[in-house]
């Protein structure tokens, strides 16, 4: 045995990494990044946003990158639950099924963070991908599904571009959040259905 195995490990400084924290700082990374943009956003503001130290926040993430980056992909937890998508017989009526006050909340948060992170997006893409990831393929893929169900049972065409028609409502309400600077209600979502989505489909009033 040499003398290197006789010496002991040596002890790592500060506290051990608490993972039940982490959802906590990448919640309040949204926050701020959603009110502020990438560029005014810094980790003491998610430090104070989240009541811990800067130093724990560099423990996890070593750059804003990085927070922003997990922050981001995080907002997949909230994803729908594709088995328990509403049935009601009619294309429209499981569009509207799907807006509920929580949904309209996440879509409305969803984008501004999307917002937040223009500047980035540019020169990263990874986080383009993760963005769209989190941010526009979970409500697109309950909407494949149920354009789908719509074709199946003949009340589209099966011609019908389903890709095109999934990128109508986040359009909308991408331009109403961020030019119009307007609140996103039941109203508008209901009218985007009536009026833009439906018809694009080939579906009459």
């Amino acid at each position: 045995m040499t003398q290197t195995d006789l010496v002991e490990p040596a002890t790592k400084l500060g506290r051990k990494r608490d993972p039940s924290r982490d959802g906590e700082i990448l919640d309040a990374a949204l926050d701020v990044l959603a009110e502020t943009g990438y560029d005014g956003m810094t980790i003491d503001m998610v430090a104070a946003r989240a009541k811990a130290g800067k130093a724990t926040l560099y423990r996890r993430w070593a750059s804003k990158p990085e927070l922003v980056l997990d922050a981001v992909a995080c907002m997949k937890s909230n994803d729908i639950d594709y088995d328990d998508l509403p049935d009601t017989g009619t294309l429209r009526g499981d569009l509207i099924a799907l807006i509920k006050p929580p949904s309209i909340r996440d879509a409305e948060r969803k984008m501004k963070v999307m917002a937040g992170i223009v500047s980035m997006l540019a020169g990263n893409p990874e986080l383009a991908e993760t963005a769209r990831q989190a941010l526009i393929e979970p409500r697109a893929i309950a909407n494949r599904i149920l354009f789908q169900r719509s074709i199946d049972r003949g009340e589209i065409a099966a011609s019908v571009d389903i890709e095109l028609l999934c990128t109508i409502g986040p359009s909308m309400v991408a331009y109403r959040t961020l030019m119009l600077r307007k609140p996103v209600d039941r109203e508008f979502l209901i009218s985007n259905i009536d009026n833009v989505i439906l018809p694009a489909a080939g579906v009459r009033p």
